[in-house]
């Protein structure tokens, strides 16, 4: 346990007295021969004018000509050289001028001895301050042991700073307000906050708490960095009996961003109302806070007044109004925030960072972001850690990792690319691009791991549906002690809902239960999403239900939900308390809510609510939107009018719109429409299968055996491969993954049996095989027995004969379902008795009795 001696009110506020701390000071060097060399005085005048003016270079040579004219430089002339080497940060040239000064022979002193000791210590060379000061021996004084306290505070040295301080102590000298911050500041983490209240003690009792601003400060920073105790922090604030403008804006800073934006906006109205003018940092730090809590307008108020002062153009101001404008922005769009940044006069790598990053997170500008990032360096300004990570993200938004590649290789050239969050930036680029095995590799070479690169790892392997690795990762991350956080949860909640391993889902929810985490909004909305993606719709309602504190995103995810599961007039319902809540939906929610329409035909209220979104909430309609109308107006057979629709859309509709009307076509055997989407499609994306796929089954629907046969010949021609459709069940927390007419499974005879006795049942009950949908041109006998491969019907009958007759079998499809398995399905319910559910990959299916939820309008 270490023991703080300290001054005691009974010993003197202030140290006893100059000729006892600086004993080198009795012995004063004599005037050399070089003052009385009449060119000494006006070179040393010169030298002093061009120090004042920021010349060093220029004083440096005139250093060097006091030399050559036989009027050496004194101590003072070094000293005061050093000293503005220090000011402008020129620290090379502060070590040329050490090396001269040793080179002159001259006795060093006090003075001289200590302004070496601050030099190295801010330029990070702590061996060679501590030399010097070792060496200084009877020489030191308290202005030393503050240098060398100061140079291990500054230089993540906090241990050697206490210890240092100690000795001092030890040695009988009183510490002064330099040494007291120099102590606070080792002293601010959570290792050593218990000591900077003991020193806290100490100042209030030896009088420099009063006495010194500087102190004051130091201690607000300690109790926001150690602990993030702010109102400790305030307490100091309040007890300070004079302050000034940086007093005012630390607060205000550490109150913005430990995410008490709402008191650092009050904090800055006192301030104003106590008479203080703010400066570029207060400026910086308020619009962070109207950042954190969506204030535009007041940032917009804040950004007039900057403009007013003059403070527009500084760079920390105009990067904190580019990332306010970026992510206050109600449509997205980075309009202002470019604006902001193209009036900036200057850039330096923050500012490039800040608009690059804004970009990205915009979400629709990954591709403006990496060309922003191409003119930084074209500009030669060199990117750091958080340009880099910023970039790389743009790459994995655009699944485009030779660019990445390309960019992480120049992270390499500068040396950053072993830092954790370029890393973990990498990690996230390859798993966006499907590459897991290069993601799990740029992880594996990280040599420091921190919860952020497992969260990267886990979070992909869970969207790449690769859940054995989530959750052999989630045991990793348990052993190694990091600690889970909530995004770890939402990550392997993910996982499982990717694949529909609800057993899975169910043990993760009761590992967070043990966690605490069971009333973290983020976690209650991954349960909803995952609970529902696995066909369990009203486990997902129990945990919004249950939650305390929904915001836009549970409210939408319950939404989507119950559009998912066929349950649209819920959905509706859920969104009318939603508005009645006063919760202001987004563009996400507006896509459940048409797609809720869509997937029961509901056109005039689709219409209602596509026309609300800009009339009502202000929110532009997006690509997004307008496929969802078309896909409402083609399922119901309007084509026609789809297609009008289509003609009227502000902008040109992109693949994804022509995609859905394909669909629609393909379901209502439209052949010509269908052709014409097709080739709006291949115009666009030339190579997507999908499009070839969709005319390919409307050709083969209408019995055009020759089309289809060219439309296959294209395909081969341009090396495009059709997604190999695949069914899946989860029985005891194992994945059982089925193809067409698999037969690799270990149970493969016990399956084909019950299929074969199912079939029979079926038939007997009144199916008949609609072979219309076997997209071969073979014979009627063998399109049956193709029907009955399909992978969902194995996934079905795997699922009877392993599963208790109570519960649900849950099957999930990589593609469509197809509307023969539909049909049988809804028969094999009722034959067994058994509730199925089938999530493929527009909606689930519920069947039950024969009946199914969509009411065959899918």
């Amino acid at each position: 346990m270490i023991t703080l001696s300290l001054p005691s009110l009974s010993q003197p506020l202030l140290p006893p007295s100059s000729k006892t701390l600086n004993p080198s000071r009795q012995n004063i060097i004599p005037p050399s021969d070089s003052r009385k060399n009449p060119n000494f005085e006006p070179l040393k005048n010169r030298l002093i004018r061009q120090l004042d003016v920021g010349h060093l270079r220029h004083a440096i040579s005139t250093l060097d000509l006091m030399t050559q004219q036989n009027a050496p430089p004194d101590l003072t002339t070094y000293s005061i050289l050093l000293k503005s080497c220090i000011r402008f940060r020129n620290f090379q040239l502060g070590k040329l001028v050490h090396r001269k000064l040793i080179q002159s022979g001259l006795e060093l002193d006090a003075v001289v001895l200590n302004t070496l000791i601050s030099l190295y210590s801010k330029c990070g060379d702590t061996e060679t301050a501590r030399s010097i000061f070792e060496e200084m021996g009877s020489r030191r004084d308290l202005v030393s042991w503050s240098a060398i306290v100061s140079c291990y505070a500054n230089n993540n040295m906090e241990w050697q700073a206490i210890c240092t301080f100690l000795d001092m102590l030890e040695l009988g000298f009183y510490p002064n307000e330099y040494c007291f911050t120099a102590m606070i500041r080792a002293c601010s983490n959570a290792k050593y906050s218990w000591i900077g209240e003991i020193i806290y003690g100490s100042v209030l009792k030896t009088g420099y708490f009063e006495a010194d601003i500087c102190v004051g400060c130091e201690l607000i920073d300690m109790f926001a960095k150690s602990s993030g105790d702010l109102g400790s922090a305030y307490k100091v604030f309040e007890k300070m009996p004079e302050r000034n403008l940086v007093t005012w804006t630390l607060m205000i800073t550490r109150f913005a961003q430990l995410g008490w934006a709402r008191d650092a906006i009050d904090m800055f109205l006192d301030m104003e109302f106590s008479g203080y003018a703010p400066d570029r940092f207060t400026y910086s730090s308020v619009l962070s806070a109207c950042t954190e809590l969506g204030l535009l307008a007041l940032g917009k108020q804040l950004h007039s007044r900057v403009i007013c002062f003059g403070l527009a153009l500084d760079v920390c101001v105009g990067c904190s109004l580019v990332n306010m404008y970026a992510k206050c922005a109600a449509d997205g769009l980075v309009d202002d925030s470019r604006k902001a940044f193209d009036r900036m006069p200057a850039h330096n790598v923050m500012s490039w960072t800040t608009i690059i990053t804004a970009y990205v997170q915009s979400g629709e500008c990954d591709e403006e972001a990496i060309e922003l990032f191409c003119r930084m360096i074209s500009g030669q300004i060199q990117p750091n850690q958080f340009s880099f990570s910023s970039v790389l993200k743009a790459c994995g938004n655009l699944t485009d990792p030779c660019i990445g590649e390309q960019v992480y290789a120049y992270a390499v050239k500068l040396g950053l690319a072993s830092v954790n969050c370029v890393g973990n930036s990498l990690i996230s680029m390859y798993a966006k691009s499907g590459r897991m095995e290069d993601a799990r590799k740029a992880f594996d070479i990280l040599f420091e791991k921190n919860l952020v690169s497992y969260n990267a790892i886990v979070d992909g392997y869970a969207k790449n549906m690769k859940s054995e690795e989530t959750f052999l990762l989630f045991n990793e991350i348990t052993d190694t002690g990091i600690g889970i956080n909530a995004f770890t949860f939402a990550s392997l909640l993910s996982g499982a809902a990717s694949i529909g391993a609800m057993g899975k889902g169910e043990q993760i929810h009761g590992r967070l239960l043990k966690e605490g985490f069971e009333s973290n909004q983020c976690i209650c909305n991954a349960l909803i999403s995952m609970y529902s993606r696995c066909g369990n719709i009203e486990s997902a309602f129990q945990v919004f239900y249950q939650m305390e504190d929904r915001n836009v995103i549970s409210w939408t995810s319950m939404i989507t939900g119950f559009a998912k599961h066929g349950f649209a007039a819920r959905a509706l319902e859920m969104f009318r308390k939603m508005l009645e809540t006063e919760t202001k939906p987004n563009e996400i929610t507006f896509v459940a809510v048409l797609s809720a329409c869509s997937h029961v035909g509901m056109i005039s209220e689709g219409r209602k609510h596509f026309n609300s979104m800009y009339e009502v909430h202000g929110i532009v309609p997006r690509m997004e939107h307008y496929a969802c109308m078309v896909d409402l107006l083609g399922r119901s057979g309007h084509l026609v009018e789809a297609m009008e629709f289509i003609n009227s859309m502000p902008f040109m509709a992109d693949a994804l719109v022509w995609r859905t009307l394909l669909g629609a076509c393909r379901v209502h055997g439209n052949a010509e429409l269908g052709k014409h989407a097709a080739e709006m499609i291949l115009e666009q994306e030339p190579d997507d299968p999908a499009a070839y796929i969709l005319l390919s089954n409307l050709h083969a629907s209408a019995g055009q055996w020759r089309d289809v046969a060219k439309i296959r010949k294209s395909m081969k021609e341009r090396n495009l491969i059709k997604e190999a459709g695949y069914s899946w069940i989860e029985v005891e927390n194992t994945v059982h993954r089925f193809h067409v007419g698999d037969t690799s499974h270990p149970q493969a005879w016990e399956i084909y049996r019950e299929l074969d006795q199912l079939a029979a049942k079926i038939k007997e009950m009144g199916y008949i095989p609609d072979t219309d949908f076997v997209l071969h041109d073979v014979e009627e006998e063998q399109k049956e027995q193709f029907l009955f491969q399909h992978s969902e019907k194995i996934a079905v009958a795997y699922g009877i004969i392993s599963t208790t007759p109570s519960k649900p079998i849950r099957i999930f499809k990589n593609l469509r379902v197809c509307g023969d398995c539909h049909t049988a399905l809804k028969y094999i319910s009722m034959a067994t008795e058994r509730e199925i559910v089938v999530r493929d990959s527009n909606r689930f299916h519920h069947m039950k009795n024969g009946v199914c939820s969509c009411n065959d309008y899918w």
